[in-house]
């Protein structure tokens, strides 16, 4: 991959860790919400489970991008 779409890929990968941050900050919100006024809140921490899944996988997208365009340099 040249640097440019290093770079092009870097930029998609930031804005998918900055929503999925985003996200899971709603969602435990939520989930916190939901605990403290004694309501189900089983589902809603599946969905947070798998929020969180997803930001780590956008996070190692992210730094293996980083670190391709450190080595490309």
């Amino acid at each position: 991959m040249d640097r440019q779409m290093i770079i092009d890929h870097l930029e998609l990968a930031e804005r998918h860790v900055a929503e999925g941050a985003a996200r899971v900050g709603r969602q435990r919100q939520l989930v916190t919400e939901l605990v403290c006024d004694d309501l189900p809140s089983r589902q809603s921490k599946e969905l947070l489970k798998t929020l969180e899944e997803a930001l780590a996988m956008h996070i190692a997208d992210r730094d293996r991008l980083l670190k391709e365009l450190d080595e490309s340099t």
